[in-house]
């Protein structure tokens, strides 16, 4: 896991794909944190994208760093309840405060992905399994 976040780190963008019906959707984020050996990625409760994850768990995560070489990471979402999730979230990503709050009303929801597989990808060769 730690390779994960750590090239998640690199990249800074990553690109999380889920679905909505039969249409794919792919869309930004930034927001993740190890937590006890499995990253935790965050999403609003008020959000599209979160209603696609509840309707349909399974997603990809693909990001790239500026050598070419990129990250597929495909897995089954479990959203966490833990609140300590969300704390780290909140201590890795200050500015998400900003967003989710009582002011706002907004809530965020932290998940990781069971069941998952991760592969580093170069631009040339065989993808290397990392997980």
């Amino acid at each position: 896991m730690s390779r994960i976040n750590d090239f998640l780190n690199e990249a800074g963008i990553f690109f999380v794909a889920t679905n909505d019906g039969a249409q794919p959707k792919l869309r930004p984020f930034g927001a993740h944190v190890e937590v006890d050996g499995v990253v935790h990625f965050a999403v609003g409760d008020f959000k599209a994208v979160y209603r696609q994850m509840q309707a349909n768990p399974l997603c990809e995560i693909a990001a790239c760093k500026p050598d070419g070489v990129w990250l597929r990471y495909t897995g089954r979402i479990v959203f966490d309840d833990d609140k300590k999730y969300a704390d780290a979230m909140f201590a890795a990503s200050p500015v998400l405060r900003d967003i989710y709050n009582e002011k706002t009303g907004y809530v965020m929801k932290t998940f990781h992905l069971e069941d998952s597989m991760a592969y580093i990808m170069p631009p040339v060769g065989e993808p290397e399994k990392i997980l």
